[in-house]
């Protein structure tokens, strides 16, 4: 079966524009600066290889940042130019992922059991009165449905739930969004893209935001990857 990712990995995209400072330094000093967090480069990013040169290119690390390497060619990245990170190519892997991870929880948990209410809507219930439901209290009824006990059962996170009742597209859609962007973005002017709460809703929101933004830069511009501590 898929392994089962979080919703919420702890990933910022930072942006610098062309002729920029856009060393691992440089994008962490933006991190602490504006989230006052540590953090550490995160290689989410495919290397792209251009037909003909990119045979000789593929060896080298020039304009990226912490790359990895197999088989002697780079493969993976921390960050780095924008024309040479492979954006489509890293997002059409986390779609086809997410595509099998839907469709692994649709046949062992979607056709077994019945529809449940998620945990947004408990979490209403202990906001609107905390002294009557606490947050066990709302944890509680919640993980009692059938369909979340078999969520559990099969390391799907329960708390996704809303997201897999919302069908593939969605699922799909909100994950190969994250392999892009992460959880926040910085943008080169220095300001703070993040989602508004930790609703789904609010998530697409920023993330179609982030990518619209992210597809807008310069094709000289840098990126960085950074996995908060």
């Amino acid at each position: 079966m898929p392994a089962n990712k979080p919703l919420t990995a702890q990933v910022v995209t930072v942006c610098f524009a062309p002729g920029e400072d856009a060393d691992w330094f440089a994008a962490s000093e933006k991190v602490h600066d504006l989230l006052h967090a540590n953090g550490t480069p995160a290689r989410r990013y495919h290397v792209r290889h251009r037909r003909l040169i990119g045979w000789l290119t593929r060896f080298f690390g020039y304009y990226l940042l912490d790359a990895a390497r197999k088989f002697g060619a780079v493969t993976m990245a921390a960050g780095g130019r924008k024309s040479r990170l492979d954006l489509t190519g890293t997002a059409a892997k986390a779609a086809h992922d997410a595509a099998l991870r839907w469709r692994a929880w649709n046949t062992h948990i979607n056709a077994t059991t019945k529809p449940a209410r998620p945990w947004e809507d408990y979490l209403a219930q202990h906001h609107a009165d905390p002294t009557k439901v606490t947050v066990n209290e709302a944890r509680r009824r919640f993980e009692q449905q059938p369909r979340v006990l078999a969520m559990l059962a099969h390391s799907f996170d329960p708390y996704e739930l809303s997201v897999y009742q919302a069908g593939e597209a969605t699922y799909v859609g909100l994950y190969w969004r994250i392999a892009l962007i992460g959880d926040a973005l910085i943008t080169t002017d220095g300001r703070l893209l993040a989602p508004a709460s930790d609703s789904v809703a609010d998530r697409f929101r920023f993330l179609n935001k982030a990518c619209g933004y992210l597809r807008g830069l310069h094709s000289d511009a840098r990126l960085c990857a950074v996995a908060i501590a």
